[in-house]
């Protein structure tokens, strides 16, 4: 069995934080993939969070297939779209 890794108590900032929002990404598409859906709605809660901390030059630094996958599982699987109204 692998050594556990050492917890920081210490905010991921830098490259360190688009790392850990990448492979948050990854992670989220993985259970999405998988049919895991309560999985997959934990970690992009989780990641959406992280990513709303990103500068803009750090949201750059995202991979856009990861960005545009984010977004539209967000946006049409867990709400934050608008319905036309009357419709």
């Amino acid at each position: 069995m692998p050594a556990k890794k050492k917890q920081s108590n210490r905010p991921l900032t830098g490259k360190a934080l688009v790392k850990e929002v990448n492979r948050r990404i990854r992670l989220a598409r993985g259970h999405w993939d998988a049919h895991r859906n309560k999985a997959c709605r934990r970690e992009r809660d989780t990641v959406m969070a992280l990513y709303e901390t990103l500068t803009k030059e750090q949201r750059e630094q995202v991979p856009q297939t990861l960005r545009v996958w984010l977004r539209y599982r967000s946006e049409k699987y867990f709400g934050g779209h608008r319905t036309k109204p009357g419709g």
